[in-house]
């Protein structure tokens, strides 16, 4: 499999060698921290390495396993994710995935992870030269073999970009029949929306069902009595009056205009949920922090409900 290009600064071996660079320098370079392994045989300098974030370095190991695959694997489960631009928040970037058709337990080396299992043709597209399994049959393949809340964030991302709508998915499910596992799948799937728009979003929701509240309403406008639009939250409870923000900083990022500071964007923020509290609403907020407390958040908004009047006890 030959994808469309190797990042420039990876170094081969071959090519370290064939400059006239021995063995023992590579190695010395290695010892000193000058060059980083990034796969047996590629390395690149450690100031260039550590410009990449988690998805990118994963795109970097799999764009150099490429070259050394056959022609029938296909990209699939986190490194698809990736591939596809999904959100890969808890998957294990660190290993490359791979399925390849056939049957058999597969095999796992330190950085390939190598399985066989039945792929049809449709289920493979072609991205940046190389072959990925499509969104429809990522997510099946995440949904069985990650954590629920892991698989949710991927399949509610892959809706709301389009990459798939739910028809898909079912179709896609039912194709696995049989597969082990592929009942956890079916329930990602009953559960993902697409108008979760962030990881935090998707993550609140699967705290909030967990924690058996009242499911949500996404996407709520809240209007004034002559139809004016006064804003629109995470979360709604209408017969409970009650709004959930996720406040996370990338949300913050998206509110700037151009040329406008971050402090302004909170201050109209709290404006515009100071308008909100005047049409009746209560508003709870919580941030990533409190969503990794397992309980702070959950704990807040059940008060907010009335389900948990002792929570503060």
């Amino acid at each position: 499999m030959q994808p469309e290009q190797i990042p420039d600064r990876v170094q081969r071996r071959p090519d370290l060698l064939a400059a006239g660079i021995t063995e023992d320098d590579i190695q010395r370079r290695r010892r000193l921290g000058n060059l980083v392994s990034v796969r047996a045989g590629r390395y690149m300098a450690p100031a260039d390495l550590a410009r990449l974030d988690a998805s990118q370095r994963h795109r970097l190991l799999i764009m150099t396993a490429a070259p050394d695959l056959p022609d029938d694997a296909a990209f699939s489960h986190a490194s698809a994710a990736c591939l596809l631009g999904l959100p890969t928040w808890n998957l294990d970037m660190r290993t490359v995935q791979v399925t390849r058709p056939g049957t058999g337990g597969g095999h796992r080396r330190r950085s390939l992870h190598t399985r066989f299992a039945r792929l049809e043709p449709d289920e493979v597209t072609v991205m940046h030269g190389v072959r990925v399994t499509t969104a429809a049959r990522t997510i099946v393949d995440l949904g069985r073999s990650v954590p629920f809340e892991s698989a949710v964030v991927c399949a509610d991302a892959a809706l709301r970009a389009g990459l798939v709508n739910l028809d898909l998915l079912h179709t896609a499910s039912a194709r696995a029949t049989g597969i082990p596992c592929v009942g956890r799948a079916r329930r990602v799937i009953a559960f993902a929306d697409a108008r979760s728009e962030s990881v935090g979003e998707s993550r609140s929701r699967v705290a909030i069902a967990r924690a058996r509240l009242p499911k949500p309403d996404l996407q709520v406008e809240v209007c004034a009595p002559d139809g004016t639009l006064v804003g629109r939250t995470d979360f709604g409870w209408q017969e409970h009056r009650t709004l959930g923000e996720f406040d996370g900083v990338v949300k913050y990022g998206r509110l700037l205009r151009p040329g406008q500071h971050p402090g302004d964007a909170v201050f109209e923020e709290k404006c515009r949920e100071d308008r909100i509290r005047d049409e009746g609403w209560a508003v709870v907020r919580w941030i990533w922090p409190e969503l990794d407390a397992r309980g702070s958040a959950i704990a807040r908004i059940g008060r907010a409900l009335g389900r948990f009047p002792d929570a503060r006890r």
